[in-house]
């Protein structure tokens, strides 16, 4: 089984250099593409399985042994991120295809998206598994580089103006993240996370925090936590659908993983979970209020998307297992409904040529399917019972509870007002766009494209499935938090007996 991990990083790329060979043969390119992405899907499966009955998967490249030549490791969190992020990504080329078809009359987009998009795919596959510093931030880099292109496709201005300042912040995030990385190793010798978790131990605890706090400046930046997210809601809204749904949906999650893993693995203890726990709660609030201020669909769900960012700090702030629980299961969670709004966006877009609340209306009574999709996502996003967006949120706020004090007391009220803030928003957005009488922009004999909409159902149903398989998903989620707590699994894992 192990020679399974490195696949989700290597049937990508190769993916890539086949689809870049087949530039002007469309039909081939996109098979090739949904294939290659079904691949890795189908292997991340057999990685989560394999890692939850038998613990982590460790993969020295090269043959060179830990802590001195690179790993991958594939543990349940991995796995997990592994499974969601594969679905989600073969549902949104789906869609890419069908709008394609939708706008161009061809049979796939730009003939560079392919190769691009599954680069990008490489990326965020290679940092979920990557088993050292410097590898993780290649992942990074990967999946950055693929997405400078993407948010800038057809290069129209506003995209080139918008995607330049995407390109500005993450470079300087990348930046620090560098930094970081040689300070660590200038410190300890080592950018093993295994290895590190030992030898940052043995560091005076000025020098520890220091490096934690950088670490964690680099991935705030990135998962566009307060006061760090302002790039975010003027990059998303002016790209393609399906690059800012798969943008919203990945991108921003691959920072929220970083800090996971590095704060549990590197950092274990509440050192800077009081910093975490003010940062989330404002990431919370300052989020929901930017998106009750929107009349943009994009937008809006640009800013609910850096508001629920804040849930998942937040269980990272508690320093529990319940906490990290939580926190999992809600990425999970937005990964598939944050993505599947944003496809939503797309399809009333495709359908009336505008997203501006102000200029729409009547779309549940000329596209009905479309009307579902949406209400299923949004209660879904706000939490209502019994979707997995209230049993995320409710396993926060009992963690927050189960903590008690002052600050975590107040995140859980925090969170609270900002489900109900999400579930206005929802409704506010159902009311002008889809209930009140139509506008002349909608044209009740437009016809959506069957791939896109049947992808976006595919993701509505896999956001509804979560609700049903709740329990095992929080099997999973537990047993990846305890790992995650105990340190002691993936350390024996990649240096075998523990010994640094």
């Amino acid at each position: 089984m192990t020679a399974l991990v490195p696949l989700p990083v290597l049937l990508p790329l190769l993916g890539a250099a086949l689809t870049l060979l087949l530039a002007n043969r469309p039909l081939p390119q996109r098979v090739v593409s949904v294939s290659c992405l079904s691949a890795t899907l189908l292997v991340a499966v057999l990685l989560l399985v394999r890692s939850y009955q038998h613990g982590p998967l460790v993969v020295e490249i090269g043959a060179w042994p830990a802590p001195v030549g690179i790993v991958l490791v594939a543990d349940q969190l991995a796995a997990l991120m592994l499974v969601v992020s594969s679905a989600v990504t073969l549902c949104v080329l789906l869609y890419s295809i069908g709008q394609g078809q939708a706008e161009t009359g061809e049979s796939a987009p730009l003939a560079i998206f392919h190769p691009t998009y599954l680069v990008l795919t490489a990326g965020v596959t290679n940092a979920f598994l990557a088993g050292d510093l410097f590898n993780l931030y290649v992942g990074f880099e990967m999946l950055l580089a693929a997405s400078f292109v993407l948010i800038t496709l057809n290069g129209t201005r506003l995209r080139i103006r918008t995607g330049s300042t995407y390109v500005v912040v993450n470079v300087l995030a990348s930046m620090i993240f560098l930094i970081s990385v040689g300070l660590i190793y200038a410190a300890t010798g080592t950018l093993n996370l295994a290895h590190l978790a030992a030898r940052l131990d043995a560091l005076p605890d000025g020098v520890r925090l220091s490096l934690q706090l950088m670490l964690l400046l680099a991935f705030g930046i990135k998962a566009a936590v307060f006061p760090l997210s302002a790039w975010l809601p003027d990059s998303y809204p002016t790209a393609p659908a399906p690059v800012t749904a798969v943008f919203a949906g990945l991108l921003t999650k691959v920072g929220v993983y970083a800090i996971i893993r590095t704060q549990t693995l590197l950092f274990p203890g509440e050192q800077a979970g009081t910093l975490l726990l003010v940062v989330a709660g404002l990431t919370m609030l300052v989020g929901i209020l930017g998106a009750v201020a929107q009349s943009d669909m994009k937008r809006l769900f640009s800013f609910t998307l850096v508001s629920h960012i804040g849930y998942m700090i937040f269980g990272v702030g508690l320093s529990t297992v319940a906490g990290l629980v939580g926190a999992i299961f809600y990425v999970v969670h937005h990964i598939t409904i944050q993505t599947t709004l944003f496809l939503v966006a797309g399809l009333v877009e495709q359908r009336t040529g505008s997203t501006d609340l102000r200029r729409l209306g009547g779309l549940a009574r000329v596209a009905p399917l479309l009307g579902l999709l949406f209400f299923v996502s949004a209660m879904n996003l706000a939490g209502i019972p019994p979707f997995s967006g209230f049993l995320g949120k409710l396993g926060l706020l009992q963690a927050g509870v189960a903590v008690g004090g002052v600050l975590p007391w107040t995140l859980v009220a925090v969170g609270t007002v900002t489900s109900l803030l999400t579930l206005y928003v929802a409704s506010r957005v159902w009311s002008m766009a889809f209930w009140r009488a139509p506008c002349e922009t909608v044209n009740p004999s437009a016809p959506l494209p069957g791939l896109t909409v049947g992808a976006t159902t595919a993701l509505v149903v896999l956001g509804v499935a979560l609700t049903v398989i709740a329990g095992p998903l929080f099997e999973v989620t537990t047993g990846a938090a305890v790992d995650l707590r105990e340190r002691t699994p993936y350390i024996h894992a990649v240096l075998p007996g523990g010994s640094p």
